[in-house]
């Protein structure tokens, strides 16, 4: 891990939120949005060998990680996190950025790219989707190809809102280890999001649902498929083959993002930097090298 050359916390809408800045190099800065909602930024530590060409900017969304953690529901929606997207650019004086957002970070990174930010010189949607919607159709056509016997515990204990379990979560690991991350065991980086999402749920919860593919959050109906058009700059699509927010997600991404181009990891399920992480560093380098 790259010690950071500067982090500290950043007043938001609704609280502080911690960031930190890793890399000098004198090429256009990478901001990144992690997923969950509430993972934390730590499963995105890999991105941090960019840092050897630009800075890298990681931050703690508010609600997990090292960021505050205040208990008023009414903060967990996405409009809200768009106001805190622009908070940090502005308190870093990120006036030009690549814009990353990976899973729940790549919905914000889109509703982001509604407001019309300046100074967006690239962005790059890593393992999601152009509305929850879709991805809800894509988790309920993969959780059908799980064994009948987790199928059926998985339904059964959805029949009736028990999603603390132990059955129940025990069923869940054969979808997570098929279509979330492949690797055995998980990398640290990950267990600690994990960590950052079963401590503080809220945010999760109230935007997305029990689960990945219970989908009763707020955001349960937003779709930005038809506004794809608005996004004019560079953009690179990643997923990987067997993600819950794979190929066909990226399909629609790419289809309605008129400057698009497309990468899919063979290896990979949802976390891509992580379960081939030297390819997809050299991928995000070729794209980020290629636009500048």
């Amino acid at each position: 891990m790259i010690e950071p050359i500067r982090e500290g916390h950043i007043s938001v809408p609704g609280g502080e939120v911690w960031y930190k800045i890793v890399g000098s190099g004198g090429a256009t800065p990478l901001l990144t949005l992690h997923g969950g909602p509430g993972a934390g930024h730590d499963y995105l530590e890999p991105l941090e060998a960019l840092a050897a060409d630009r800075p890298v900017v990681f931050f703690d969304q508010l609600g997990c990680g090292k960021s505050d953690k205040p208990d008023d529901a009414s903060l967990w929606r996405i409009e809200r996190f768009v106001e805190e997207v622009a908070a940090v650019r502005e308190a870093l004086d990120l006036e030009r950025v690549h814009l990353f957002g990976q899973s729940w970070g790549g919905w914000l990174a889109i509703e982001y790219m509604m407001s019309e930010p300046a100074g967006i010189v690239s962005l790059i949607l890593s393992s999601t989707s152009a509305s929850v919607p879709q991805f809800a159709e894509e988790t309920a056509r993969l959780k059908s190809t799980l064994p009948k016997a987790v199928l059926e515990t998985l339904n059964r204990y959805e029949a009736t809102g028990d999603y603390d379990n132990p059955e129940y979560e025990e069923a869940m690991m054969a979808f997570y280890t098929q279509f979330v991350c492949r690797l055995d065991p998980w990398p640290d980086p990950l267990e600690r999001s994990l960590n950052n999402l079963m401590t503080n749920a809220g945010a999760y919860e109230a935007i997305q649902g029990p689960n990945e593919f219970t989908i009763t959050g707020n955001l349960k109906d937003w779709d930005r498929t038809d506004r794809l058009g608005e996004i004019n700059v560079r953009t690179l699509i990643t997923c990987g083959r067997y993600d819950e927010l794979g190929p066909a997600c990226a399909d629609t991404l790419d289809s309605g993002i008129s400057n698009s181009e497309v990468h899919i990891f063979e290896q990979s399920a949802h976390v891509a930097h992580l379960e081939e992480t030297e390819s997809y560093l050299q991928v995000m380098r070729d794209f980020l090298n290629r636009v500048e």
